[in-house]
């Protein structure tokens, strides 16, 4: 398995199609953003890894006028959107790293109170994806706080297939038609590799974040906080 974005949307297409394949994706967003304000934290600086074509941060960075982001993905082209759609951003409050997968950041000598990954890391290998975590852990401040959502994998077998039959009618609602449905659900298990939620929170634990909680939990995507 490779680090890069693996992604099948077009980066240029990508915000149009992610909110048609995955349920309430823009809540994620939202909800990150509330989570770290009912913290009442102030953060100086903010990196956001798998930034995509950086709408998230174009949200966040209205939400933190204090703030400075970092924003980090491993596709160049991803990167290409966000500088576009962030180009009248000073370049004191936003600014981009090279293309480079999570796990590779942990060389960056810069440390942050808030790390967000979201949709970022299910594409990674299982150590891969726990390098990215751990790179995660030593690039914050102590007390820092790090917010991910990822997809994930029901308990059992069969939960599986139901979650799986849940998604592709969400899916369907959306417009998209069953032969493209049919594809992005055989990338399950072959492109991306979820992980349970157990699974997730005892990554997070090994890590070595104090406090480790849910955040979200709908269809089969799941999103965590944690602390340093």
């Amino acid at each position: 398995m490779n680090s890069k974005n693996s992604t099948p949307h077009p980066a240029a297409k990508y915000d149009a199609e992610v909110g048609r394949t995955i349920p309430y994706y823009d809540l994620f967003h939202q909800e990150t953003i509330s989570i770290i304000k009912a913290m009442q934290l102030e953060p100086q600086n903010w990196l956001d890894t798998g930034c995509g074509t950086g709408t998230f941060a174009e949200k966040a960075l209205a939400a933190f006028p204090n703030t400075a982001f970092v924003l980090a993905d491993p596709s160049n082209e991803m990167l290409l959107e966000s500088k576009k759609k962030l180009a009248n951003v000073p370049s004191d409050r936003v600014r981009f790293l090279e293309p480079a997968a999570t796990q590779d950041l942990v060389k960056n000598k810069e440390r942050f109170q808030v790390i967000t990954a979201i949709q970022a890391h299910h594409y990674l290998s299982r150590d891969e994806r726990a390098k990215a975590t751990l790179a995660c852990f030593k690039l914050l401040t102590q007390s820092g706080v790090y917010v991910t959502f990822e997809n994930i994998r029901p308990f059992t077998k069969e939960g599986t297939e139901i979650g799986k039959k849940y998604w592709k009618l969400f899916q369907l609602s959306q417009g998209r038609n069953e032969e493209t449905v049919e594809k992005h659900l055989k990338r399950f298990d072959s492109e991306y590799f979820p992980i349970t939620i157990e699974e997730h929170l005892s990554l997070l634990r090994k890590a070595g974040f104090s406090t480790v909680e849910m955040l979200w939990l709908s269809y089969l995507q799941a999103g965590f906080y944690c602390i340093k």
